[in-house]
């Protein structure tokens, strides 16, 4: 897999991964999120090409305190390959190069098989519990 910087054109099939992979929800939308995600560290926004295709994205931020993750998606049907730990370790080292001491990331608790990814590439539970507000009404 070929990890670059998300690129205008790959708006569609990223969406399309992210839909396939259950990460839309409807208070999401996922145009307005790329949009907002383009104007903050459009560097930290990766995707992963293996045959010419997207089979990977990722969404970090840094807001100088603490690193984010979202919107980490990997194709079904290439789960299981190490492409998910692959643009996780380039977004850490991207991430690591801005001087970020700490990465979170959000994970809806019935999500088991995510949390258990999350565990095996050193995430452990902050025993924290997150709370949103949103400021946008769709």
């Amino acid at each position: 897999m070929i990890i670059r910087r998300y690129l205008e054109q790959d708006q569609n099939e990223v969406i399309g991964l992210w839909k396939a992979c259950g990460l839309v929800f409807p208070q999401n939308n996922p145009k307005k999120d790329i949009e907002r995600k383009l104007e903050v560290d459009p560097d930290l926004f990766l995707v992963g090409n293996h045959n010419g295709n997207i089979v990977a994205s990722v969404m970090g931020g840094y807001e100088g305190h603490r690193g984010w993750v979202n919107y980490l998606a990997v194709d079904m049907n290439y789960r299981k390959k190490g492409f998910g730990k692959q643009i996780m370790l380039d977004l850490e080292r991207r991430l690591i190069k801005k001087g970020c001491p700490k990465i979170n990331i959000q994970i809806r608790g019935l999500n088991l098989q995510v949390i258990q990814f999350y565990k095996s590439i050193g995430f452990l539970d902050d025993n924290v519990i997150g709370y949103g507000k949103r400021l946008e009404q769709d």
